[in-house]
């Protein structure tokens, strides 16, 4: 299966918008909820917008994983870049239908792939293997977390 990673842009926004309300359930399995707010079109063209303009200034790039048809399997994004340092902080979420098929494995190689970034941080809750997984094949490596952070598996990799 051919995946690529597209810059998020404002034309993307009814889409994306389709996809995350589709998969809202699915996602609060498995990640704390973004609230109720993020469901309501006007505040979720609101948040893509400030996403836009965090992306427009250099704080953090946003994508859209797709597949041959164009369609949005999934989103990935580096957040909290520090471009003096060159760390920043990786995201990403897959559609239910299209997990278990290596798209994330495959979304975070290619970012990767293009990254100028020294260090990247990512975290996972702990019951989602599947993500842990997906930053272990990406030579992410587990940290020892705060004692009081029993809610997430943190991880790091150093290029």
């Amino acid at each position: 299966m051919n995946i690529s990673l597209e810059k998020l842009s404002f034309q993307d926004a009814e889409e994306l918008y389709s996809f995350e309300l589709k998969n809202r359930y699915y996602f609060e399995e498995l990640v704390p909820s973004r609230g109720d707010d993020y469901y309501s079109y006007d505040f979720f063209i609101k948040r893509h917008q400030d996403l836009l303009k965090e992306q427009s200034e250099g704080n953090s790039t946003f994508y859209l994983i797709k597949n041959e048809v164009h369609e949005i399997m999934g989103r990935i994004n580096v957040v909290d870049v520090d471009s003096t340092h060159q760390i920043g902080h990786l995201g990403y979420r897959i559609g239910k239908e299209f997990t278990g098929l290596g798209v994330a494995t495959k979304a975070v190689a290619l970012l990767l792939k293009n990254s100028v970034l020294r260090e990247i941080h990512a975290k996972t809750t702990l019951i989602n293997i599947g993500s842990q997984v997906v930053l272990e094949k990406n030579a992410f490596k587990k940290q020892v977390s705060a004692p009081d952070d029993k809610e997430f598996v943190h991880y790091i990799r150093i290029n």
